[in-house]
């Protein structure tokens, strides 16, 4: 075997035990990467998107982070209920805390498991419901998060 193919072999068993590790790394990360500490409804308001592109939020003023709310003409309770049946019917999802009009859930992705945070608040006087999307890791999420809230949304228009 030529010296040129022995090294090509090597190089590229090397770039598939990174690639390997770089995976490994990832999927730790994952499962230890606590929920950030600033989630929750702060007078009406919940947390800001960071500047990274793996969130949305119904409160944001910027574009890219910017989505629309989920109208409502039900009562809140029953809007709530809509939603909870939603929410939990969808894979790999587990709500972590709720309220009377606050819900946040964890939904992780296949594979690796990444989590992403996602908060709703039913804002009665409105009539609507608010929420934030948000992936721990990595930065981007590839419109995962946007496309979650637009089926959640569909859903939840389709049983109201």
């Amino acid at each position: 075997m030529s010296r040129f193919r022995v090294f090509l072999m090597r190089f590229a068993m090397g770039l598939v035990l990174t690639f390997a590790g770089a995976i490994a790394i990832l999927a730790i990360l994952a499962r230890v990467v606590k929920s950030p500490d600033n989630l929750g409804v702060r007078d009406g308001k919940l947390a800001p998107c960071p500047n990274s592109p793996n969130c949305v939020s119904t409160q944001s003023g910027d574009p890219r982070h910017q989505i629309d709310p989920i109208p409502y003409t039900t009562s809140l309770a029953e809007a709530r209920a809509t939603l909870l049946e939603i929410v939990r019917s969808m894979d790999r999802t587990k709500i972590v805390s709720q309220t009377f009009s606050y819900i946040h859930a964890e939904f992780r992705t296949k594979g690796i498991g990444y989590v992403d945070d996602v908060e709703f608040f039913l804002d009665e006087q409105s009539r609507i419901i608010h929420f934030r999307s948000s992936a721990r890791l990595p930065y981007y999420d590839w419109e995962v998060n946007r496309e979650r809230m637009e089926s959640i949304r569909a859903a939840f228009e389709a049983e109201e």
